[in-house]
C-alpha cells in the first residue's frame, strides 16, 4: 500500500501560502485605509498609484486569461495570435487615448467612482444613476464567471481522494463546491478588509505570480514537446490543417450549425473589440483615476504592453503544446491547470511546483474579482446608497453599509455559481464588448467634446446596451438565420449582423445616437464647461 501523501496535498499547500499572502496584504492595506477618510481611501487609495503599481493591476487579466482564452487556443489553434493580437493593444489606446484627461476630471470634480464623474461633468444627477445601474450588471455578469474559474482551478488542485474526488456525471461536484467556497471566502474578505489599496497589492503581488507561472509552465511544455514545430504537427494529426494555418480548427458537435472558427471580417472586429472593452471597462477607469500623476500613466503604458507581451504569447504556445500532450481533453476550460499538474509529476518537488504554476489562474481571478466587487460596492454604496437613500449618513453607517453590500454581492455570486454556466469565455465576451458599447462613446464624450449634453450621453450610454442586447438575443433565437462567427457551443452566442462584431453596431449606434442628441437638446452652461476643460486661475 503506498502510504506517500497524496501530491495534491502540496499542490493545496502552495496555493494555502498564496492565499494567506493576499490575506497578509488586505490586512497591511487596512491600516493605510484608515489614515484618510473612508469613502476616498477604501475606494480610489487616495490616487496614490505609482508607475509599476499602476500598469500591473490595471491588467485585463482574468480567469478568462488562464480559462477561456487557453480554450479557445487548445480548440482551434494558432489563429489565435491573431485573435490576441488586438487584446494586447489595449494599453497603448486605453491609456494613451483618456487617462490624462479622465484622471483631469476626477480630480478637478473630487469624483470617487465612474458614475460620479459623469455626474459632476454634466451637472446632472440622473446620468450618474444610469451609469451606476449599468455597471453594476455588466460588472456582476463578469464577477460571475470569474468565481467558476476561480473555483475550477481550486477543484483540480484538490487531493484526488475521498470526500474531494470529481463528481460521477448527475451528481454534485462536492470539489468543485469546496473550491467555490474557499474561493469566495479568501477574495471576499480581503477585498471587504483592505478596500482599493487591498486589490491593488494584491493585484500587484497576484500578476508577478502570473508571470513566474506562466514562464515555468512554458519551460516544462518547451521541454515535454521538443519544439513548437513538433507540438504543431502533432496537433494537427489530431485535428486538421485549420489549427495550424487557419481559420482555426472546429469539430462540431451533432445538431450544431457549422461555423467558421474566425472569418475575416470577425478577426478585423477584435480589433475594435478588445481595444474598446479595456478603453470602456469600469474597473479600469477607476485605476487611472486613481494615478499619482501623468507621468506616471505614461510609464505605465510601457511597462503594461511588455507584460502583455510576456503572458500572452506564452500562453498560446503552451496550449498548442496541449493539444499535443492531451489530445481529447474534455472540458477545455482546465487546460492549464490540467498541464501544470502533468508538466511537474517529474520535477523535484512538482507538486509544489505545480501549486506555484497554478497560483497565476488563481491569482488573475483572485485580482479580477477584487476590482469587480469593489467597482459594484461602489455603485451600490457611493452612487444609490449615499446618492438618494442617505445623503448624510455617518462615516461609521456608510462603512457598514459597504462591508453589507460586498458580503451580499459575494453571496449572489456563489449562488449562482452553484450551477454554473460551461462556457467561461463566451459570457466574459458578452459582458466586457457589451460594456464597452455602452461606455466608451459616453467616457470620450465626456473627456473631449464640450458641447456633449447629459441627455445626449444618456441616450449613447442606452443605445450602445440596448444594440448589443438585441444582437445577442437576435443571436440566441437565430432571428437572421445561421452566420459565420466565433463557434463557440454555447447560447451566449450572438448574430454577427454583416459578418462584424455586434460591438461594431454598438459603437455606431452609441455614437450617432450621442451627437445627434446632444446637438438637438441645449448646451451645457459655459461656466461649468470652462471650469472643467480651461485652466483656472490661480
Amino acid at each position: 500500500m503506498n502510504s506517500n501523501p497524496d501530491p495534491g496535498y502540496w499542490v493545496m499547500v502552495a496555493l494555502g501560502l498564496f492565499i494567506a499572502a493576499s490575506a497578509w496584504l488586505g490586512l497591511m492595506a487596512q491600516k493605510k485605509v484608515e489614515e484618510s477618510s473612508f469613502l476616498k481611501g477604501y475606494f480610489l487609495g487616495n490616487r496614490g498609484l505609482g508607475a509599476w503599481t499602476m500598469a500591473l493591476t490595471a491588467t485585463v487579466q482574468s480567469g478568462g486569461t488562464f480559462m477561456g482564452f487557453p480554450s479557445l487556443v487548445y480548440n482551434s489553434g494558432w489563429i489565435m495570435t491573431l485573435w490576441i493580437a488586438s487584446y494586447m493593444m489595449v494599453p497603448l489606446t486605453g491609456f494613451g487615448v483618456i487617462a490624462k484627461r479622465l484622471a483631469h476630471l476626477s480630480r478637478r470634480t473630487g469624483a470617487i467612482t465612474v458614475p460620479d464623474m459623469f455626474r459632476e461633468r454634466f451637472n446632472h444627477p440622473g446620468i450618474g444613476v444610469i451609469a451606476s445601474l449599468l455597471i453594476i450588471f455588466f460588472m456582476f455578469v463578469m464577477l460571475v464567471a470569474q468565481f467558476k474559474a476561480g473555483a475550477v482551478v481550486l477543484k483540480i488542485a484538490f487531493p484526488g481522494t475521498g470526500f474531494l474526488s470529481f463528481a460521477e456525471e448527475g451528481t454534485i461536484d462536492r470539489a468543485y463546491l469546496v473550491g467555490l467556497a474557499i474561493f469566495s471566502i479568501t477574495v471576499v474578505g480581503y477585498t471587504l478588509v483592505g478596500g482599493f489599496l487591498a486589490s491593488v497589492w494584491t493585484d500587484l503581488f497576484q500578476s508577478v505570480m502570473m508571470l513566474i507561472g506562466v514562464v515555468i509552465l512554458l519551460g516544462l511544455a518547451l521541454q515535454a514537446v521538443g519544439s513548437m514545430e513538433t507540438a504543431t504537427l502533432v496537433a494537427v494529426e489530431n485535428t486538421d490543417s485549420s489549427f495550424a494555418f487557419g481559420p482555426g480548427y472546429l469539430k462540431p458537435k451533432p445538431g450544431e450549425i457549422a461555423r467558421t472558427f474566425l472569418p475575416l471580417g470577425i478577426a478585423v472586429s477584435f480589433y475594435f473589440n478588445w481595444v474598446f472593452a479595456g478603453l470602456g471597462s469600469p474597473s479600469s477607469l477607476v485605476r487611472v483615476m486613481a494615478a499619482e500623476n501623468t507621468e506616471v500613466l505614461r510609464r505605465s503604458i510601457v511597462v503594461l504592453a511588455l507584460y502583455n507581451l510576456c503572458i500572452y504569447l506564452p500562453l498560446i504556445m503552451i496550449c498548442i503544446a496541449g493539444r499535443a500532450l492531451i489530445p481529447d481533453l474534455d472540458k477545455t476550460d482546465e487546460i492549464v491547470p490540467r498541464l501544470a499538474l502533468a508538466l511537474t509529476k517529474t520535477v523535484p518537488g512538482g507538486p509544489f511546483v505545480a501549486g506555484l504554476i497554478l497560483a497565476a489562474p488563481f491569482g488573475a481571478v483572485m485580482a479580477t474579482v477584487s476590482a469587480y466587487l469593489l467597482v459594484i460596492a461602489s455603485g451600490l454604496v457611493k452612487d444609490l446608497y449615499l446618492g438618494f437613500v442617505n445623503p448624510h449618513a455617518s462615516p461609521e453607517r456608510t462603512r457598514h453599509v459597504t462591508y453589507t453590500a460586498m458580503i451580499l454581492v459575494g453571496v449572489a455570486a456563489v449562488a449562482l455559481n452553484v450551477r454554473p454556466v460551461q462556457y467561461l469565455q463566451a459570457l466574459v465576451v458578452m459582458s466586457g464588448t457589451t460594456g464597452a458599447a455602452t461606455f466608451v462613446v459616453p467616457t470620450l464624450m465626456a473627456c473631449y467634446w464640450r458641447r456633449a449634453t447629459a441627455i445626449g450621453t444618456i441616450s449613447s450610454m442606452l443605445a450602445g446596451a440596448g444594440t448589443m442586447i438585441f444582437l445577442y438575443v437576435a443571436g440566441w433565437i437565430d432571428l437572421f438565420g445561421p452566420d459565420e462567427g466565433i463557434s463557440i457551443p454555447s447560447t451566449i452566442a450572438p448574430a454577427y449582423l454583416g459578418g462584424v462584431d455586434p460591438l461594431l453596431w454598438g459603437l455606431a449606434a452609441s455614437l450617432i445616437t450621442g451627437v445627434v442628441v446632444s446637438l438637438l437638446t441645449p448646451p451645457p452652461e459655459p461656466k461649468h464647461v470652462s471650469w472643467l476643460f480651461d485652466k483656472q486661475a490661480a
